[in-house]
């Protein structure tokens, strides 16, 4: 057959402190790269990974992208092979959605070279059972928005019903990942089970505050919505400095600051580029004195999702 594509799908951050499995924005970086061959010969092949250091499992039913690749092919029938080139561009355990990049790389590239028989939104259940390989749980808020672009609502699981929301096009996320790892199997275990009335009623008005800020480009309301009495409590205890990193982006200007996924990263949003920007450096600064080496991210939401790249 000989059919090949190239692409790249973008880092997401999830939760988005209120919004614990319903809320996701991409980014523009990092991200995944993916190369899908279509073959004569039935099966998936995984050929090569490159950046992962050999975490990565080569069985393409152990891996996220060769999973939501099976997904889809079983769906239309497809009786022909596939081989798989993944070159991990991005930090893996980090919370930025790392194994939701590889499942919507491989259910977009495997849809582009089937001339496009789902929707992009239609594609989201495939790369679910990649999340469900990766984590225990097929949630949605990375791998909707690493396919659709944007900043989603997942509304429902059960039907699933994904809400695209507009955001203010001068909005700018910061994402700050300090070289430590957190498992998100780990991060989700700890979780408590169930929560008191009080905090469940803070937590749904700040989701409300935060899609409503976002629509009506209120600054002041997206800053004091983004605050999360559920999950940050807990998994804050499991990244070194946690405190001291997001008091330096508030110093900075930072809108709000808050866990991106399960962790280690965390995300700002500010109004412009360059208080984003002196956030990322505040925040490195103050990883810095506690011995931590960290990378940083700056860009707007990104509306795109997965792209051809060759």
């Amino acid at each position: 057959m000989g059919k090949k594509i190239k692409v790249f799908a973008p880092a997401t951050v999830a939760n988005v402190a209120c919004g614990f499995d319903v809320l996701g924005f991409a980014v523009d970086s990092p991200g995944d790269e993916l190369i899908v061959e279509m073959t004569d010969r039935p099966g998936i092949q995984i050929v090569e990974i490159t950046g992962d250091e050999g975490k990565l499992p080569r069985t393409a039913e152990a891996n996220t992208a060769g999973v939501a690749i099976q997904q889809l092919i079983t769906q239309v029938a497809y009786t022909g092979g596939v081989k798989i080139s993944l070159h991990k561009k991005m930090p893996m355990g980090s919370g930025l959605g790392s194994s939701a990049a590889s499942a919507a790389a491989g259910a977009f590239a495997m849809n582009e070279l089937l001339g496009r028989p789902f929707d992009t939104e239609d594609l989201v259940p495939f790369a679910m059972e990649g999340e469900r390989l990766a984590c225990g749980t097929a949630h949605a808020d990375n791998v909707a928005p690493a396919l659709m672009g944007g900043f989603v609502l997942i509304r429902s699981y059960d039907p699933l019903d994904i809400i695209p929301i507009d955001t203010p096009k001068e909005l700018i996320a910061t994402v700050i990942y300090p070289q430590i790892e957190v498992a998100t199997k780990d991060a989700r275990q700890i979780l408590q089970k169930k929560v008191p009335l009080t905090d469940a009623i803070t937590q749904w008005g700040n989701v409300a505050g935060l899609v409503t800020g976002l629509l009506k480009s209120d600054y002041a309301l997206i800053g004091r919505s983004l605050q999360d009495v559920i999950i940050e409590p807990v998994r804050s205890l499991l990244i070194p400095g946690f405190q001291e990193v997001k008091m330096a982006a508030m110093e900075a200007g930072a809108l709000g600051c808050a866990i991106s996924g399960s962790g280690p990263s965390l995300f700002s949003l500010s109004q412009d580029k360059a208080t984003a920007q002196k956030v990322a450096e505040a925040q490195q600064a103050a990883f810095l004195k506690l011995g931590i080496e960290s990378n940083t991210y700056v860009s707007p939401v990104n509306q795109n999702g997965p792209v051809v790249i060759g």
